[in-house]
Order: C-alpha cells, then structure tokens, then sequence
C-alpha cells in the first residue's frame, strides 16, 4: 500500500526531528517468516530502523534472551513457552488499545488456550510436523513408526528440537506428546536411541534443500517448511502421521526489557494488517493465524492441505502443552543424553 493506514498516525515522538537517530527495534524471528518487502515497509512508514535477526530453535532464542538482558524488544516464540516465559518476568502484556487489528485473528487462535485473553502473544504463523519424503520411496511413510525403517539409513533427518523429536518417539508409542511421565520419557528416549543410527542428522530448515536436492529420503519436518520445499521440487510430498501429530503457534510476544514498547507495538499491529500477512504467506508458504489474511489468498494457498490440513486430518493433532518444571528439564537433559549417544 502507498497511502498509510491510520495506525501509522500519531508517530512523531517515535521519529523525532530531522538530523536525530532513528528509533531502532530489534526483532528476533524464525527464519522465513517474512516477505523481502516486509521490514523495509515498516521501516519506511515509520521512519524508523529495524533490526532483524533469525533463529532455528526455541532453545536458540531462550537462550539470548533468558537473562533480561538481551537487547531484543520482539521475539516470536511457540505458543508453550508463552506462559513460562510470562512466569519468568520476561514479557511485557500486550496494550490492547494498541492493537486493534487483533479482530483479524481466525477463530481458532482469538482466544488460544495457552494464553485465552491474549495478554501476553499475538499468534502469528501455526504449523504442525509430520513427514517429509521422496516420492520414490514405497510403500510411502504413513506413521512415525516408519521412519524406524532401515531403508531410509542415513538419507533422513529428525528434528532439531527437544519437543519435536520426543513427542514423535511419544506417538510411536503410543503415548500422549505431552507426557510429563519419567517413565514415557525414558521410553521416548530409548527409542531415539534405538533409531539414530539411521538418521543423518537432526536438521530444522536445512533440511529442506537437501530433500529438494533428491540427498534426503524422509525428513520429520514441519508443514510449512515442507511446503517450501515441494515448491522447488515436485518430487516430494507430506503426510500428517496416523498416529497424530503435533500443533503449534509462533507468537510475537513484547519482551518486558523492551525500551521501544511503542515501536514494539505498531510492529506487532503492523503484522496482523492483512494485506501484510498476505503477502508473507505468498512469499514463505506459511500458515497463518491472521484469518482475514488468509481470505486474500489465491486458491492455491489459501486451499493448500499442507499449510491448512482438512478437519479431520486436525483431529489427529494435539496442542503442544507447557510441561512441569522438572519434566522441562529431564526431557532437556534427554535430549542432550540423545544427540551425544
């Protein structure tokens, strides 16, 4: 859009006068989570600088900001650390007066059960994992129980993440993926172990060019990556595991260090501006949780099954849920256990 929308108004303490240093705002994201034109836009309407950084994991940007002091004002993480890290001090609520986009949210995510008021995330992307393979491969996975199978010895990847990779282990046995249970741990566990001899490597988004590269085989990936990955190469597909799967949201959250709580906010509001999340999602092939967003979608991605599975296929999934405390830190100290197995 050339003309700016009224949100934009009111801005003048933010830019000060010419000749001054620009306000800054420092944005830590996951990777392919915006469009090129994205932060120049709001740099430009602003006038104002961002800076703009990317992460892989959770534990990768817990870990620059768990100590208060991180320098970071918005970050984006999944929807079960929410509540932990509002438990920690670390976040900022959310001003709602500030933000009254929020009405473009779709059903599901207005009142998310991880944070029902929406005091403290703004719900941005939502995905779930499954399975990532070649074509070629037959009979064609259909359950985690699959990627067990020797065929696919050193030609497929895990994820890189804790929760991911044992919640798999967890469905595959059967189990609920958020089981604080020592016990279903320890088998989740086991049977990482019993299975890494096959895995090349626990992979996020990188495995993505080595599946379209045809070096991959089957990957557990995330939906939206996957997505990007069938865009290069119509040798791949995906399938939501029959043992279910799990679900997730990514978050904008105002970290309570913040100096630009303002600036974090007409960000946050700037984001959820439908036509900006349009265009994102036609650049990252993501799902997201703005649904008048989604409703400018052409069909292709507006329809995609990958990004936005049908209702039944959903009924197979389950939220990823905050675990206790000390569960947190036996399945951490596991998945340490595992990759150095």
């Amino acid at each position: 859009m050339k003309r700016r929308t009224l949100f934009f108004l009111g801005l003048t303490g933010l830019a000060g006068c010419t000749g001054r240093r620009k306000p800054r705002l420092n944005v830590f994201n996951w990777s392919d989570y915006v469009a090129p034109t994205t932060i120049p836009r709001f740099e430009h309407d602003l006038n104002v600088d961002v800076n703009y950084q990317v992460y892989e994991s959770n534990e990768e940007m817990l870990a620059k900001v768990f100590s208060g002091n991180s320098g970071w004002d918005v970050v984006f993480p999944s929807n079960y650390y929410v509540q932990p890290m509002a438990q920690s001090n670390l976040l900022a609520p959310l001003d709602h007066s500030k933000l009254h986009t929020l009405d473009n949210l779709d059903e599901r995510t207005r009142r998310p059960v991880w944070d029902p008021e929406l005091k403290w995330c703004v719900p941005y992307m939502w995905g779930a994992a499954g399975i990532a393979y070649n074509r070629k491969v037959t009979p064609a996975p259909r359950a985690w129980k699959d990627l067990w199978d020797p065929k696919f010895h050193g030609r497929m990847t895990m994820l890189d993440d804790a929760a991911e990779a044992l919640g798999a282990a967890l469905l595959e046995l059967g189990l609920p993926l958020n089981s604080p249970e020592a016990e279903h741990l320890e088998r989740a566990k086991s049977e990482l172990i019993r299975q890494k001899p096959l895995v090349r490597a626990y992979l996020n988004a990188e495995a993505r060019d080595q599946l379209v590269a045809g070096d991959l085989l089957a990957s557990q990936l995330w939906a939206t990556t996957a997505a990007q990955a069938m865009l290069n190469s119509q040798d791949l597909a995906f399938v939501f595991p029959e043992e279910g799967f799990s679900v997730y949201a990514d978050c904008a959250v105002i970290l309570r260090e913040s100096e630009q709580q303002e600036l974090a906010h007409r960000f946050l509001a700037y984001l959820l501006e439908p036509h900006i999340a349009k265009t994102i999602v036609e650049h990252s092939r993501t799902a997201t949780c703005n649904g008048k967003g989604r409703e400018l979608l052409p069909p292709v991605l507006r329809d995609n099954s990958v990004l936005y599975p049908p209702p039944e296929t959903l009924a197979r999934g389950q939220w990823f849920e905050p675990l206790p405390p000390a569960a947190q830190r036996l399945r951490d100290r596991m998945w340490t256990e595992i990759k150095s197995a």
